[in-house]
């Protein structure tokens, strides 16, 4: 017996699992100090950045890849905690457990989310939607920590609705549903559309999902080039990339924050020593 409001027969059935304020939420988990006041996750130096916020923190401004001098600046109670990213490691993997129960079709993009197909799940608990709430109620038990989830027929839907009841909350997004939810969107919403390209669309006189969609192919192709027809397909609630179980890595990286610039190169290649040895 499927949702009424689960993607239709013959569509991908598509969850899209965020967990919330991640990093911050593991330093309140495991230090009950913490909870309930604005946490910053990060270099609490005069170069430090802030890796992640708690909401306590969101509601003065502070958010990740704000410099900790502006954080603090916003929030004078802000407690800073340095990461510790071999705890983030140890719970994502037992939150990908816990995805791995309903799907082997799992493709994470970073520790704390995840795409997972459930067309074909598993378990099958009737509706994708029945299903995106089993796994929050079991992360929720047996990681102490709030996941937000979307379901839709398509990844760019289904990322886009896990955002829209945040923290700790359920969207779904229906076919029917997908089109004019897509037309009301700021393009700097979409998939592939940075801070650059918004305003290079604002500039064309396109700022929404509907501005987009009144575009040509060819003109988006001939000012975006290939984004250009991924955009047109996604301004139509279109988009057909499948989730990639386990795909190749393609880039990796490692981050250190230094109290000077580094300019000479004897001093730059001990920064980069953890790249190449991951």
């Amino acid at each position: 017996m499927s949702h009424p409001n689960d993607p239709a027969p013959g569509l991908r059935r598509i969850i899209h699992i965020d967990m919330d304020a991640f990093y911050a939420s593991v330093e309140q988990r495991d230090n009950p100090a913490l909870r309930g006041v604005p946490v910053a996750v990060g270099g609490a130096g005069a170069r430090g950045v802030v890796a992640a916020a708690s909401y306590e923190a969101r509601k003065f401004g502070v958010h990740s890849a704000m410099s900790s001098v502006t954080a603090r600046r916003r929030c004078a109670e802000l407690v800073f905690v340095s990461p510790r990213f071999d705890i983030y490691r140890a719970v994502s993997q037992q939150i990908r457990a816990i995805f791995a129960r309903y799907t082997s079709l799992i493709q994470p993009l970073s520790l704390d989310e995840a795409y997972l197909d459930v067309t074909e799940p598993l378990i099958d608990r009737g509706s994708a939607t029945a299903i995106a709430e089993e796994i929050r109620a079991a992360i929720r038990l047996e990681t102490g920590l709030t996941a937000s989830a979307g379901v839709s027929y398509n990844k760019f839907l289904a990322k886009l609705a896990s955002d829209y009841r945040k923290p700790d909350g359920l969207f779904v997004i229906t076919q029917q549903m997908g089109p004019a939810f897509v037309e009301a969107l700021p393009v700097g919403k979409f998939h592939g559309v940075g801070p650059v390209t918004a305003a290079k669309m604002n500039k064309l006189g396109i700022h929404t999902g509907l501005d987009l969609k009144r575009q040509t192919l060819e003109f988006l192709t001939a000012r975006f080039g290939k984004a250009g027809a991924l955009f047109h397909r996604l301004a139509r609630a279109e988009d057909d990339r499948p989730v990639e179980a386990d795909g190749l890595r393609k880039s990796l990286g490692a981050e250190t924050t230094f109290e000077r610039d580094l300019i000479a190169w004897e001093d730059v290649a001990p920064a980069l020593e953890p790249v190449f040895t991951k």
